[in-house]
C-alpha cells in the first residue's frame, strides 16, 4: 500500500507550481487575441493539468518492476504507432505529420516513444553482462534509438528526434562510459558542421588527430572514427541539399537573425526584444507589450518563457530556474541512491528529457539555440507534453519511493 507521506512532495510541490506558472502565462499569452477559442487556451492547460496529475497518480501505483518486464512490449508498440501515424495522422500547415486526432484531442506517438526508449535503454544496460565500452553494447543500444528516431525525422520532426540521442549519451555517461568515447562517437557530427568551410574543417580534422594519438582508445576504435569523421565531411553538401527549406531557415537564422528579420528570425528578434524589455523586475502580469501587441509568435507554446521575461522581469525568469534546477537536483539525488540499476537508469534518463527541453527551448528563446520546436516542460501549452512531463516526474518520485527494492 503506497504511503503517500513518504512521498518527496518538495518535488511534487515544485512541479505543481511551475504548472501553475505556466497555466497563468499561457493566460496572459493569448489575453489579447482575436478568438475565443485561443483566448481558453489556458482552460483546456488546467484540464490537462488535471489529466496530469491522474496520470502522475496511477504510474506511482505501478511498480517499476512491472515496467521492467512490459519494456520490449511498450518498444514494439511504439514502433508501431510511428509507422502508423505516418498513414493515418494528422498535420497542421501541411508541415508534418506527427499526431492521431480524436476529436479535440490529439495523440503524439513521438511522446510514447520517448519513454519506450528510456525503458528499453534503462533495462538494457541494466541486465548487459558486456564491458561498458563493447562494439556490441554500443551497437546494440545504438540501435534502439535509431529506428523510433529514424521513423520520427520522416514525419519530419527534428526538435524531437534530437531527445533520443540525449537519452542514449546519457545513460551511457551514466553507465559508466569515458566522456572520450562519447565525444569521439559523437565527432562525426562535428565533423558535417566544420566541413561548411575547408579551412574549419582541416583544423577539426587536425584536433580530432591529436585527441586519438593522446588518448589512445584502442586501433579499430581510431580507425572507424576517422573513417566516420571523413565520410561525414565529404556528405555535408548532400545532407545540407537533402534538408527541408524551413530547416536551413532555421540554422541560418540562429547564426544571423538579422538575415531575414520579418521572416525566419523574426520569431528569434521578437523573443529577444520581449525578454529584453522586462528588465529586473518586468512589465507585470497582462502587461507585456510584444505579446499585449502580437508581435511575438507562437507565445504560449514555443517562446513562453520570453512572456515571462518580459512580464516578470529577471527575477521570475531566475524563479522558473530555480524551481528548474531544484528538480534536477532532487533527481540526481534519487537515481544515485536507488539500489536498483533498472530505477536508476529510469530516473537519470527521465531527467536527461526534461533537462535537455530545459536548456534548448531558453537557450533558443535567448538565441543561443536554433528554434526546434521543443516544448519547456510543465510550462508551454500542450497536453500531450505536460502529460509526458508528469509522468517523467511520477517515474522519479516512484524510483525515490522504492530506492532500496532491488
Amino acid at each position: 500500500m503506497l504511503k503517500y507521506r513518504e512521498l518527496d512532495w518538495k518535488l511534487v510541490g515544485a512541479v505543481l507550481l511551475l504548472s501553475l506558472i505556466g497555466i497563468l502565462l499561457i493566460m496572459s499569452a493569448q489575453y489579447h487575441a482575436d478568438s475565443d477559442y485561443t483566448r481558453m487556451y489556458w482552460e483546456r492547460q488546467f484540464m490537462w493539468l488535471g489529466v496530469a496529475m491522474i496520470v502522475f497518480a496511477l504510474v506511482l501505483h505501478i511498480p517499476l518492476r512491472f515496467f521492467d518486464f512490459v519494456t520490449y512490449l511498450l518498444y514494439g508498440i511504439a514502433i508501431v504507432l510511428l509507422i502508423a501515424v505516418l498513414f493515418f495522422g494528422g498535420s497542421r500547415a501541411g508541415a508534418a505529420t506527427r499526431f492521431f486526432q480524436f476529436g479535440p484531442v490529439n495523440l503524439a506517438p513521438s511522446d510514447i516513444a520517448k519513454l519506450a526508449v528510456l525503458f528499453a535503454l534503462s533495462r538494457y544496460f541494466a541486465y548487459s553482462k558486456l564491458p561498458v565500452a563493447s562494439k556490441r553494447r554500443l551497437a546494440v543500444s545504438t540501435l534502439i534509438v535509431l529506428v523510433p528516431m529514424a521513423l520520427i525525422l520522416k514525419q519530419p520532426d527534428l526538435g524531437t528526434a534530437v531527445v533520443f540521442p540525449v537519452i542514449l549519451f546519457g545513460l551511457w555517461f551514466w553507465s559508466g562510459l569515458s566522456p572520450i568515447y562519447m565525444l569521439l562517437i559523437v565527432s562525426p557530427l562535428f565533423s558535417l558542421v566544420a566541413a561548411s568551410h575547408w579551412l574549419a574543417w582541416a583544423v577539426y580534422f587536425l584536433v580530432l588527430l591529436v585527441v586519438i594519438f593522446l588518448f589512445r582508445p584502442g586501433a579499430a576504435f581510431s580507425f572507424l572514427t576517422v573513417v566516420a569523421n571523413l565520410a561525414f565531411g565529404m556528405i555535408t553538401p548532400f545532407i545540407w541539399n537533402r534538408m527541408a527549406d524551413y530547416q536551413k531557415a532555421r540554422i541560418l537564422t540562429f547564426l544571423d537573425p538579422g538575415m531575414d528579420p520579418r521572416g525566419a528570425g523574426y520569431q528569434i528578434i521578437q523573443s529577444k526584444i520581449a525578454i529584453g524589455s522586462g528588465g529586473i523586475w518586468g512589465k507585470g502580469f497582462l502587461e507585456g507589450s510584444q505579446t499585449r501587441l502580437d508581435f511575438l509568435p507562437e507565445r504560449h507554446t514555443d517562446f513562453i518563457f520570453s512572456v515571462l521575461g518580459e512580464e516578470f522581469g529577471l527575477w521570475g525568469s531566475l524563479l522558473v530556474v530555480a524551481l528548474f534546477g531544484f528538480i534536477f537536483y532532487r533527481a540526481v539525488h534519487i537515481a544515485a541512491r536507488c539500489r536498483s540499476t533498472f530505477a536508476s537508469n529510469v530516473v537519470m534518463g527521465a531527467t536527461f528529457i526534461l533537462l535537455f527541453q530545459f536548456f534548448v527551448n531558453i537557450g533558443m528563446t535567448l538565441g543561443f539555440m536554433p528554434v526546434t520546436g521543443l516544448a519547456l516542460p510543465f510550462l508551454s501549452y500542450g497536453g500531450t507534453s505536460l502529460v509526458l512531463s508528469w509522468t517523467l516526474v511520477a517515474l522519479i518520485v516512484s524510483a525515490d519511493y522504492h530506492w532500496q527494492e532491488y
